[in-house]
């Protein structure tokens, strides 16, 4: 069993500093710190160690900045980080020359250096680890390792450097806000690149330079001052399901003499998760809670076409979910919807329920639903109305955005029809460039909801389905009506559900009926009349008579 040895400044029995603590630590030990700030630079020389937060990751703070040299710097070492924040001054905060480097759950700044360096052979594994401040964020020379999940921000200069042959896999990693570029590739480095977001460079996205060959896969460059991508002369590699976007022109620029292949990413494909995300949305999902909601869905009354549509947009969003976090291509998939149908018919709840499902399946950050109507959008004047529409919009960003009776939005819908129609133009930009952050689903009288789709030629391509929710049947009413009755506490007597069949098959069924409101009201209108015979009794009525409704006022309330 390995040696544990406690560092604390404070606990009894603990070595005071680190460096306390290293100099009886065995090899193999673990070597646990209690919260606080450590000013030392430590090193790690032919040592075999771990160095871990006794607590939360990031209470431990070892702090190099006043000292001459690295937070840590390891030499032939097997050294593994884990929940620290490591700063240094003019030196890497983390530097490892030889041997083995594992790195979790860290914070790194430094000064006029590297956040991280990895050198002279090296295997680095870094997972979780955030470099927030220094010349650079990660160099890696003559070395190789895995980068997965890290993020490097707002560096001076450039994000990563990969050289002197280096051939690491950095993936699922978010590069942004670096002064010069994002990935500086070069001296015959080979590095793979994988589901990256890099933005926000003061020069190139990725620069590719002497004799260097990566391989850069479905990762997305963007809002860069310089080209997207640059291969120098000599250079080769792959581009393959990337995109380049908002950059400076080409997104993509080749030098003569360069040989790298590039297999442009398809505009029409659904935008894979890059960097940090990617990996967020996978271990976002929760299975139990999805066959939980589903079983909720199930036991809602009547619905069998809606319930099977729903599902197979379940099992499309899981199966298309898997494939992304296996790499695979993906299909455009839209997550709006259009719902059609009566008042009454359930379309609300469903709405519900498919953005829980959404953000138990990891497609949106959460599930809140935001319900709104014409007037939540519309508004006054010209301009009112865009600035309306995608305030409502950001709200309800990360869940579900349900427009009831939509139709009026469109541009036969009264006098103020340019303002509506305004309010329809705006969210088919909204809904496009936010696909994948929000849910809108819009739904009303099918008709109706026919000419809405027809008000501008981009809005039916946006929705991935049509849910047609049909008026329920009478027995269905009368199992919802029951159910209604039974969740306000009260029971209907023998023979009343029959008086309610009856009474559900010759009601007349014109645009106006409310299906399950209907149920509601003629509820509502039974224990008024109850509250009116038992008043009547001349005493005090007992439990089940306060719990019972009777023929008497079913007929009652259908006078």
């Amino acid at each position: 069993m390995a040696q544990t040895v406690m560092v604390s400044p404070r606990r009894t029995g603990a070595y005071p500093t680190i460096q306390d603590a290293l100099e009886i630590a065995t090899d193999g030990a673990v070597i646990s710190i209690e919260p606080g700030v450590y000013s030392e630079a430590l090193r790690l020389r032919g040592r075999r160690l771990t160095l871990t937060a006794a607590a939360d990751p990031g209470s431990v703070t070892i702090d190099a900045t006043a000292a001459d040299g690295s937070a840590v710097a390891c030499d032939s070492a097997e050294v593994t980080l884990r929940g620290l924040v490591l700063a240094a001054g003019d030196y890497p905060a983390v530097a490892a020359a030889g041997g083995r480097l594992q790195i979790d759950a860290c914070q790194v700044s430094a000064g006029y250096a590297a956040g991280v360096s990895v050198s002279d052979g090296a295997h680095v594994q870094a997972s979780d680890v955030k470099v927030v401040q220094g010349q650079y964020g990660i160099v890696i020379e003559d070395a190789g390792g895995i980068l997965d999940k890290c993020e490097v921000r707002n560096i001076a200069d450039d994000g990563i450097i990969v050289r002197l042959g280096a051939d690491p896999t950095i993936r699922n990693c978010t590069i942004e806000g670096c002064g010069f570029r994002g990935v500086y590739v070069y001296q015959a480095a080979r590095p793979t690149i994988e589901r990256c977001d890099i933005s926000g460079t003061g020069d190139v996205g990725i620069s590719v330079a002497h004799q260097s060959s990566p391989t850069i896969t479905n990762s997305w460059v963007h809002d860069t001052h310089g080209v997207g991508i640059m291969f120098g002369r000599g250079c080769g590699g792959i581009v393959e399901g990337t995109r380049v976007e908002d950059t400076a022109v080409p997104g993509i620029h080749v030098d003569e003499g360069a040989t790298p292949v590039i297999r442009e990413a398809d505009d029409t494909a659904h935008r894979p998760k890059v960097g940090v995300s990617a990996i967020e949305g996978a271990t976002g999902q929760d299975a139990e809670k999805v066959d939980k909601l589903l079983a909720e869905l199930d036991s809602m009354i009547g619905l069998g076409g809606v319930k099977a549509e729903v599902r197979a947009l379940i099992d499309e969003i899981q199966v298309n979910e898997w494939r992304r976090d296996a790499g695979l291509a993906v299909g455009a998939v839209s997550n709006h919807l259009v719902f059609t149908g009566a008042p009454g018919t359930g379309k609300t709840t469903v709405a519900r329920l498919y953005g829980q499902l959404l953000k138990a399946l990891g497609v949106l950050p959460n599930g809140k639903f935001k319900e709104v109507a014409r007037r939540d959008l519309v508004g006054q004047y010209i301009g009112h109305t865009a600035e309306k529409t995608t305030s409502v919009f950001e709200e309800a960003m990360g869940g579900v955005l349900f427009i009831d009776e939509a139709y009026t939005l469109s541009r036969s819908s009264g006098a103020s029809a340019d303002f509506g129609q305004e309010a329809i133009d705006t969210l088919v930009k909204l809904m496009e460039d936010h696909r994948d952050q929000a849910a809108v689903i819009v739904a009303g009288y099918t008709a109706e909801m026919a000419d809405f789709l027809d008000a501008n030629a981009g809005l039916a391509s946006r929705f991935a389905k049509t849910l047609e929710f049909e008026n329920y049947s009478p027995q269905e009413l009368v199992l919802i009506a029951d159910r209604i009755a039974r969740n306000d506490d009260y029971m209907l007597a023998s023979g009343v559900d029959d008086a309610l069949f009856e009474w559900f098959s010759q009601i007349e069924r014109d645009q106006n009926f409310g299906n399950a409101r209907e149920a509601r009201k003629l509820l509502e209108g039974m224990r008024k009349a109850q509250s009116g015979r038992l008043r009547a009794l001349g005493r005090v009525p007992g439990r089940d008579d306060l719990r019972t409704l009777v023929l008497d006022d079913l007929l009652a309330a259908t006078r």
